[in-house]
């Protein structure tokens, strides 16, 4: 197992489930710049195929059978669909009589497949908690997200889900948990959201407010142009949220699994992982990640200054001061990338 993986649940359907998976999907995307995958694990009718343009009529069903052949991330590539923002989901089946084959064994072996290919997988699973896959997305979960409507109703059903899990042995999950609440009205008077916001504060690692959206309430294909500024904002604090869990999971990784700390060689870096919450300083161009800085040509002993001015010696060896500059130093390209919000790693 080498990924980073995400549930959605809840007990009620129809609260936003399904549009926090894609929109949360997307927003990591779009903003990290990783593989970014959600497979729809409803085994009643999952909706999540219609959230992007499809591009394949392949199920993850079908994913299940191929998994014997698959070995590369094309070979996944031929079962996934992907949305402008760079995010692929995997598709169930429409028939619930077809796709309630899909249980815990399946889901364990899918997301052993594509956790090889895919450093962040969410899973948009079913409503309950007692379907035979649900207990693989729980176990293999790395972060829950709870969604609940800013109503009594789906505050209780959602506080509910959390005390069903702390008394079956998932206390430690529930206690890193975020909870969402989805589709707050600014003119809604019969329940005041701060309430519900303050339950959770004390039950979950956090709690974000997505405000109704009538292009998410469509329930067609999400596009993040076309949300209002305070609801891609609210995903973009969910997503942030989810990233600082990313250096616990690190820390707490198996060897080999994502994020684990790799043993340093004598010549080299130690690998850093993508995923973690501060990265290093960007090397340049050209140059192979985990060997020594950059030095000019004899004629120019002159090393190249390493970003923010801080030397990067090899591990185990002091830094050695180098010698006078001869002639300016000159600035090594710089990676054409957008900046990046530290808080998504």
């Amino acid at each position: 197992m080498s990924c980073y993986r995400i549930a959605v649940i809840s007990l009620k359907g129809g609260v936003g489930k399904t549009t926090t998976t894609t929109a949360l999907g997307a927003t990591l995307a779009t903003e990290r710049q990783d593989k970014i995958l959600a497979i729809d694990a409803n085994p009643d009718a999952g909706t999540l195929g219609r959230r992007v343009r499809r591009e394949t009529g392949a199920t993850i069903r079908d994913l299940v059978q191929a998994i014997p052949y698959l070995n590369s991330y094309m070979d996944i590539r031929r079962f996934t669909s992907q949305a402008p923002s760079g995010l692929e989901i995997i598709a169930n089946d429409v028939d619930p009589a077809v796709s309630t084959t899909f249980n815990d064994e399946d889901y364990r072996r899918v997301i052993e497949t594509l956790g090889r290919q895919y450093p962040i997988i969410l899973t948009d699973s079913g409503t309950g908690l007692l379907y035979s896959a649900m207990r693989g997305v729980l176990d293999l979960a790395d972060q829950l997200i709870i969604i609940s409507t800013p109503s009594v109703d789906g505050a209780s059903s959602a506080s509910t889900t959390l005390d069903w899990l702390s008394a079956h042995g998932y206390a430690d999950l529930v206690s890193r948990s975020l909870t969402v609440i989805s589709g707050v009205r600014e003119t809604s008077k019969m329940i005041r959201t701060e309430d519900i916001v303050q339950h959770f504060e004390t039950r979950c690692r956090g709690v974000v407010v997505v405000p109704f959206d009538e292009h998410l309430a469509a329930g067609a294909e999400v596009d993040l142009d076309m949300m209002r500024p305070k609801t891609r904002e609210a995903y973009f604090n969910l997503s942030a949220l989810v990233a600082e869990d990313f250096l616990r999971a690190q820390q707490q990784a198996p060897q080999g699994h994502w994020g684990a700390p790799q043993q340093p060689q004598a010549s080299q870096q130690p690998h850093q992982p993508h995923h973690q919450q501060q990265m290093p300083p960007q090397q340049p161009y050209g140059q192979p990640q985990g060997q020594p800085p950059y030095q000019q040509p004899p004629q120019q002993p002159q090393p190249q200054p390493q970003p923010y001015g801080q030397p990067y010696p090899q591990p185990g060896q002091p830094w050695q001061q180098p010698p006078a500059p001869q002639q300016p130093q000159q600035q090594p390209p710089q990676p054409q990338h957008p900046p990046r919000d530290p808080r998504l790693g």
